[in-house]
């Protein structure tokens, strides 16, 4: 998962939803909530001003624990293909920094697609990996989604 000295995340998904349906779970509010984050989180709000320049918040809970947030800003929206924002966690650990994560969608066929995600670089690969499986188990619960509405 490293390159260089870089720690990064890199993941691929398909997903059976085509570029816009994936795009509209990515930036969506209401569908961000039902999805995001590492399994027995939930997500008591999102807010978001989609544009270049624009800020979102995410509020998170963990199954044991407190309330906290993820805040960052839009660098790049261009829809249905490609989302870059600024990631960072409100308060964060010692070993956190402020990464920029990067969305990219290409078509698979007619109703599926592939998810292309890059986040980077890490203070620490600790916190790599932390995230690595968090995006693994909300991306995981992304699928799902998409595949009950085939059903």
């Amino acid at each position: 998962m490293t390159h260089g000295s870089e720690l990064r995340v890199r993941l691929r998904r398909a997903l059976d939803g085509s570029c816009p349906a994936v795009f509209r779970e990515l930036t969506d509010p209401r569908e961000v909530a039902r999805w995001w984050g590492p399994d027995g989180f939930t997500i008591p709000s999102v807010e978001s001003d989609l544009r270049p320049g624009g800020a979102y918040r995410i509020a998170m809970r963990p199954p044991e624990g407190e309330l906290f947030y993820l805040v960052g800003e839009f660098l790049e929206v261009e829809p249905p293909e490609r989302l870059v924002y600024t990631f960072r966690w409100k308060d964060p650990d010692p070993e956190d920094r402020e990464t920029v994560v990067t969305l990219s969608l290409h078509d698979i066929d007619a109703g599926r697609s592939e998810l292309v995600l890059d986040q980077g670089d890490f203070a620490s690969e600790r916190r790599r990996a932390l995230h690595e499986e968090g995006w693994s188990q909300g991306l995981g619960k992304l699928g799902e989604l998409f595949a009950s509405q085939r059903d």
